[in-house]
């Protein structure tokens, strides 16, 4: 199933599932309570269509602050909680040094140049079991 994610808070981040995955597009400012409803939004619809990857999509982004470095993380905390796995793509340059500068390296994120790129190690690593889940051994 591929599709958009209902948001109550009138899609100002579009979440998108194709497949397995979350696909997260950031385009501008992100409020508190937008955050919080954007954190609440991905937690449900990874728990309840076993999602097994999220794609935070931050092309759209040119300037990054505290506030979103700690958004991005609690997402892939709570992500990875619930057995998925969370992959940082399009990140500029200048958002990436800019992390670094405010002590925000998010630790255990990995990071991809494209969305595209993104999903491709996201399909990889559904291959190898990843922390959390457990493996159906062979009878």
């Amino acid at each position: 199933m591929t599709g958009p994610i209902p948001t109550p808070y009138g899609g100002t981040v579009p979440v998108l599932r194709l497949g397995h995955v979350l696909l997260v597009t950031f385009q501008g400012d992100l409020h508190d309570s937008q955050a919080e409803q954007l954190q609440q939004d991905i937690s449900e619809a990874a728990a309840d269509n076993r999602i097994s990857g999220v794609v935070l999509d931050l092309s759209g982004v040119e300037i990054v602050d505290s506030f979103l470095g700690r958004v991005i993380g609690d997402i892939a905390a709570k992500t990875r909680l619930l057995a998925a796995e969370t992959v940082v793509a399009g990140m500029r340059p200048a958002v990436a040094i800019t992390l670094v500068e405010l002590g925000l390296t998010l630790p255990g994120l990995r990071t991809a140049l494209s969305t595209e790129q993104a999903m491709h190690l996201l399909d990889h690593a559904s291959v190898s079991p990843r922390p959390g889940r457990t493996r159906q051994e062979s009878p």
